[in-house]
């Protein structure tokens, strides 16, 4: 029986390579000049959300009460941060058993995706050097939505030409998992259970995704 899975749709942070190191400095440096306190645990909540909203969490401890223009300019600077620090990314920085997935995939037909909500995607996989293997990469300046709002993967499935039910997504977020179910998805979560637990499966990383028992599933 034919498989009905026709394409395998990626987060890119944590799943493909790890940016939050990269994102984590540019935040903190950001905080620091601010003079407001920020640590790993606060960074915690900023993964899988947009840039104006995790700026919005780390000024929840702030006493200045900034504009709409002056988090903008915020945003920005520490966008400029970030994109500096990933200059230095190199093939070596893709995660453990991401390069034999997008392999097999490209092996068996089955189209790749990716749907990232940062706007420095396009920059990143071309460091990587692993462009080659999608057959499309979401413009986050063109998403009007974040995660867990289901858009980006209904968007991704769109430009593939695949049905949503046709489609596995793969997150290491909980938003991120949510907008894959929301989009009507089959989610495969990267990380946590317990934190993942709307996930269909959860594995520890790209290492033990299953395509041959995917495809299984997708027959039957």
């Amino acid at each position: 029986m034919e498989s009905r899975l026709k394409a395998v749709i990626f987060d890119l942070d944590g799943v493909i390579t790890d940016t939050a190191t990269y994102h984590y400095r540019a935040w903190k440096q950001l905080a620091d000049e601010l003079g407001i306190y920020f640590d790993e645990k606060i960074n915690e909540r900023l993964k899988g959300i947009d840039r104006m909203t995790s700026l919005e969490i780390i000024l929840e401890r702030s006493p200045v009460q900034y504009t709409q223009e002056e988090k903008e300019a915020l945003a920005t600077k520490k966008n400029d941060l970030y994109k500096q620090l990933i200059q230095t990314m190199t093939p070596a920085d893709v995660l453990p058993g991401a390069l034999a997935v997008l392999q097999a995939l490209k092996q068996r037909g089955i189209l790749a995706g990716l749907a990232s909500v940062s706007k420095n995607a396009f920059t990143v996989i071309d460091k990587l050097q692993i462009g080659q293997y999608f057959a499309y990469i979401a413009d986050a300046a063109k998403i009007t939505k974040g995660k867990p709002d289901p858009e980006i993967f209904l968007t991704v499935a769109a430009n593939l030409g695949v049905a949503p039910q046709d489609c596995v997504g793969v997150e290491d977020a909980a938003a991120g998992i949510k907008a894959i179910k929301a989009a009507g998805m089959y989610g495969v979560g990267i990380g946590d259970p317990v934190m993942l637990k709307e996930a269909d499966e959860v594995i520890p990383s790209l290492e033990q995704f299953d395509l041959e028992r995917l495809l299984a599933r997708f027959a039957s």
